[in-house]
């Protein structure tokens, strides 16, 4: 196949055709010509020469060239493709280091096999350019929703023709047990664009929380302008749905206007979602009242929130404990979802008997410590009392104005549990001592002698060994693993201690050894001061 006068303009119109047909640029088309008939002159002519091939955009010759570049003497290693700047002195005045020597050579006649190489090339070239394309096109429109046509399913996976491209819509994205058979139109949430080497780069999903929220941009026109916001989504695909909205216009009621008139509005959106039930729920800054309206339909009669465990317990009444779950958990997983919290639902009756056993505890406790009668101490735990340090250290006047205590009845028993806290201070500095706490670990302020010795239970002994521990080490915390959040527990969470309180003392230490400049401490605190005031001034310049 030499490529002679009579098929020129034939190069020419095949690149047309092709980028007309793909949809890119003609030009990358011809480059990819270039490209192979510079390979297939390589095989003949040598696979260390510089063969390159160029193309005229008019005419369509095509022009053979063998380049040689000028280097250094010590630099020269292919003898096909460089010279010495002596042996370029015969090919040109004066030559310089990097100059390149161009020589026209005749053009080749490709064989079959050199052809058939040529058209993978370019096909491959034609291939990359296809993706490039369709990359740039679409990169912009992840998060909205597109319309296309089913072309075939591959293993499950959904093939969709949207338009100039392909996109892909895995199984594991599409709702329930939903299915589509080639030229059934689809709409689907842009969940991803990327570079692939090879297939689809746009990927579809239906099961996103977003692609519902998209849904109701598309049926609610005060979404769209913003008069209504979305906050959170939750879904189980398919089945049932919460989403929390709020109204930045007092006289629009944000459900209503989803629900629409007669549910028309949101009946659109469970038909495009297969009948999925969805529950449409005022949004409240208050994260109480929203875990309320979160739970409906069941009735919640007491709220108890967590935050730094990021936790919440709901009391429910005890025929409302179904409907608060729901079918296999249903209800209570879409709520926490919504929220961003794990919720623990109790019934009424499983709260009184943990309230019970925290009230048997306590009173123990006073009993066994400060030789109290069971009736006594039970007045106290009645009175908020809970530890035999706040009965140590309260101001008087709360204890006298416990019914049937007289100030003296107040001063024993301020002493015994002094006497008491004071004995098991004793013991624990000996078991510390016993298991070689050095003494300025023991002097350290803010640590108790019983934290002292649950920290040298752990192996840490010396103010070194406290000054190299994180502060979840301490105080305790939550990771989450696999979706699941998992506590870990703190060496001194039993004392109560706070995250901030266990950041203080650690800090504390690592300045009485000397690791950190307090000047420098001080320094990023007012810098950081600095950047979160001139934040605020922002978003009030915003606003």
């Amino acid at each position: 196949m030499a490529i002679t006068a009579a098929n020129q303009l034939e190069l020419l119109q095949t690149a047309e055709a092709v980028a007309r047909e793909k949809m890119i640029d003609p030009d990358l088309v011809i480059q990819a010509m270039e490209e192979s008939l510079a390979r297939a002159a390589k095989s003949r002519y040598g696979a260390e020469m510089d063969i390159r091939v160029s193309i005229d955009r008019k005419t369509g010759k095509a022009t053979f060239t063998r380049v040689r570049t000028v280097v250094a003497d010590e630099e020269l290693e292919n003898y096909q493709a460089e010279l010495t700047v002596e042996q370029a002195k015969q090919y040109m005045e004066n030559p310089q280091v990097g100059d390149e020597i161009v020589d026209e050579v005749p053009p080749v006649d490709l064989g079959r096999i050199a052809a058939q190489s040529a058209k993978q090339v370019i096909l491959q070239k034609v291939r990359e350019a296809e993706r490039d394309r369709q990359y740039e096109e679409f990169k912009d429109r992840v998060g909205t929703i597109l319309n296309g046509v089913v072309k075939r399913e591959e293993y499950g996976n959904i093939i969709v023709d949207i338009g100039r491209g392909e996109a892909i819509l895995r199984r594991n994205e599409k709702i329930g047990r939903e299915s589509y058979r080639p030229n059934d139109r689809i709409r689907a949430y842009v969940k991803d664009v990327r570079r692939e080497t090879r297939g689809p780069q746009v990927f579809l999903s239906r099961t996103d929380p977003q692609f519902m929220a998209e849904l109701f941009k598309m049926e609610v026109p005060e979404i769209y302008d913003g008069i209504i916001e979305i906050k959170a989504v939750a879904r189980d695909p398919g089945s049932r749905a919460k989403i929390g909205v709020i109204s930045h216009d007092s006289s629009i009621d944000p459900v209503g206007a989803c629900v629409g008139m007669r549910g028309s509005r949101v009946q659109a959106v469970v038909g495009e979602l297969q009948g999925e039930k969805i529950d449409i729920i005022p949004w409240n800054e208050d994260q109480a009242t929203f875990l309320v309206n979160a739970l409906q339909p069941a009735e919640v009669s007491k709220v108890v929130i967590d935050e730094e465990a990021q936790k919440i317990e709901v009391v429910v009444p005890d025929e409302q404990l179904s409907l608060a779950i729901g079918r296999r958990g249903q209800n209570v997983r879409l709520a926490s979802q919504l929220t961003g919290l794990d919720i623990d639902i109790l019934t009424e009756a499983e709260e009184s008997a943990r309230r019970q056993a925290e009230f048997a505890e306590r009173t123990k406790l006073f009993v066994d410590a400060l030789d109290l009668d069971e009736f006594f101490a039970q007045l106290l735990v009645a009175e908020g009392f809970t530890s035999l340090e706040e009965v140590a250290y309260v101001d008087m006047d709360e204890l006298l104005s416990i019914e049937g205590v007289d100030e003296s009845t107040a001063e024993e028993l301020q002493a015994r549990a002094r006497d008491v806290i004071e004995e098991q201070n004793r013991k624990a500095l000996e078991a510390a001592r016993e298991l070689g706490v050095e003494d300025s670990l023991i002097a350290f302020e803010g640590l108790t002698p019983q934290m002292v010795e649950a920290l040298a239970q752990d192996g840490i002994k010396t103010l070194e060994d406290f000054a190299t521990c994180a502060d979840w080490e301490l105080a305790g915390g939550w990771t989450t693993v696999d979706g699941q959040r998992v506590k870990d527990d703190g060496l001194l969470e039993k004392f109560d201690v706070s995250l901030e309180e266990a950041q203080t003392l650690i800090m504390t230490a690592r300045i009485q050894l000397g690791w950190v400049d307090p000047s420098e401490l001080e320094a990023d605190e007012a810098e950081g001061d600095e950047l979160e005031g001139a934040e605020e001034n922002e978003e009030e310049a915003e606003a």
